[in-house]
């Protein structure tokens, strides 16, 4: 085991020293292990080039001596270390293990809070701001940031509108006021309602761009390997809900589906495996951090590999080497178990046990993850890409004219939108009672008008699923789109 341990490269839970650092640089490295997910610092190792330098017998004990002393003095609260000794081939060194704290933040005592706290990003050390005190401050208190209570928006002015119409179509459930409060979208507090983040972010209105302008998933598709030319974008905002959904709809645009032969049978198959995409971005979307300002989620597609990366590092007790583990832990506390009502995800860590049972259904793509700062990344690769184009399926279009017979199918209309069998319900459901064309726009997050008549309503509405309101004025302002009976039959 500690043969393995100390030739990990250095990282979040792993630092090495050829010799005990200064003072400052053990402190913080203590305070940041502390702070994160604990971690093992070596001294007597040099890291580059990996070597054992070890320390001398006569040192042993005094140096732990020393550390435990510089931990004690210099670190604040106080921090246990277990410091233990190790010899391979007549080399002895240390090993100083931090476990996560309970009593966050940790500091240097020296600084103080606002000045000396220091969280692990990587291999290094990082000087937390005023934001990551305060998301630490919430773990102490086991508070989430979504549970925070906005207090100068009252919720009547935040319309949830279409996110109660979609709560109810997937749950049959309507989201009263009382359910909202159990769900705790909505806190009493001091004879006041008062909505929580939460509540904004499954928010339509004006009021969630306000709060939350880049609680969003910017899409894109490059050209060739690098991001300096855009294909198509499209940024998916509303509420999140429904985001993961659209950005999961953005993917299948810009991917190929091909079709490969098995025996007297021919099947089809996506390039990239789509169930697991499908979980990445719904765990972007859920387990992503919304208390760092600024900073979006984004789903990139290159000509080799597909990337999604999501604010917020990786939560301490998950850990993407053992994804065949069910493992689960919640960020968002509030938005999780509503996803969960939805039926988005299953709070029983199925996701990673998904996603890695699919990717040995596709041993030509490569899964990737890292930290890159604060934000998480994974990466789907295709490990034989080259520039040249070496895709050998052949691939289907998915704009064949729809069978027009009584067979008519949702996998039909689907494969017609490039939507899942699922999305199209949703779709198909919105339109049970007339609605105008910016409110599908916003459920399937669309921002140009005219793109997204052609490529949703025109086909409906020539399918004859779709039927308008004023059909002898089909550009009025005041035109709404209902399903027909030919459509109701889909649902």
């Amino acid at each position: 085991m500690i043969r393995e341990l100390i030739h990990q490269p250095e990282g979040r839970r792993v630092e090495f020293k050829e010799s005990l650092p200064t003072v400052s640089d053990l402190a913080k490295t203590i305070v940041a292990f502390a702070n994160d997910a604990g971690g093992d610092l070596f001294i007597g190792i040099k890291n580059e080039p990996r070597e054992i330098t070890g320390i001398a017998e006569d040192d042993v004990m005094a140096l732990e001596e020393q550390i435990s002393n510089l931990i004690h003095d210099h670190c604040y609260p106080v921090i246990i270390p277990d410091i233990s000794f190790h010899g391979i081939d007549g080399n002895r060194f240390i090993k100083v293990q931090i476990y996560r704290g309970s009593n966050l933040p940790y500091y240097l005592r020296s600084k103080g809070k606002l000045a000396g706290t220091y969280i692990r990003v990587g291999s290094s050390n990082r000087l937390a701001d005023a934001e990551i005190i305060a998301a630490l401050e919430r773990q102490r208190r086991n508070i989430s940031f979504d549970s925070e209570l906005v207090y100068d928006k009252p919720f009547t002015d935040i319309s949830l509108e279409y996110f109660q119409r979609f709560f109810k179509d997937k749950t049959g459930e309507e989201l009263t006021e009382s359910a909202m409060r159990k769900l705790e979208l909505l806190k009493d507090f001091q004879g006041s309602v008062l909505p929580t983040n939460a509540y904004v972010l499954f928010s339509d209105s004006a009021v969630k761009n306000e709060i939350f302008p880049y609680a969003k998933i910017e899409c894109a598709r490059f050209k060739g390997t690098s991001s300096y030319e855009f294909i198509d974008q499209k940024t998916v905002a509303g509420n999140i809900a429904v985001q993961a959904e659209s950005a999961y709809d953005f993917v299948l645009r810009h991917i190929n589906k091909g079709a490969t032969v098995k025996g007297v049978y021919t099947e089809s198959r996506w390039e990239y495996p789509v169930i697991a995409i499908r979980e990445a971005i719904r765990n972007a979307v859920v387990h992503r951090d919304y208390s760092l300002a600024g900073k979006d989620i984004k789903l990139a597609i290159y000509d080799d590999m597909l990337e999604i990366t999501s604010p917020g590092k990786l939560l301490p007790s998950i850990d993407f080497n053992e994804m065949d583990a069910r493992q689960s832990d919640i960020r968002n506390k509030v938005i999780a178990p509503v996803f969960k009502k939805l039926g988005i995800i299953d709070q029983w860590g199925n996701g990673l046990k998904l996603i890695a049972d699919e990717l040995k259904e596709y041993p030509e793509i490569d899964f990737k993850w890292f930290e890159r700062g604060l934000q998480f990344q994974v990466q789907f690769l295709k490990k034989d890409y080259k520039a040249n184009g070496t895709l050998s399926l052949k691939v289907e279009s998915a704009w064949e004219p729809l069978d027009r017979g009584l067979g008519l199918s949702r996998d039909q209309v689907g494969a017609r939108l490039g939507l899942s069998r699922d999305q199209v319900g949703v779709l198909l459901s919105f339109c049970e009672q007339p609605v105008v064309m910016q409110s599908l726009m916003t459920l399937m997050g669309w921002k140009n008008r005219s793109k997204f008549r052609n490529k949703y309503v025109k086909p409906l509405l020539e399918e004859n699923i779709l039927a308008m309101t004023i059909p002898q004025k089909p550009t009025s302002s005041r035109q709404h789109y209902y399903l027909t009976e030919k459509g109701k039959r889909l649902l």
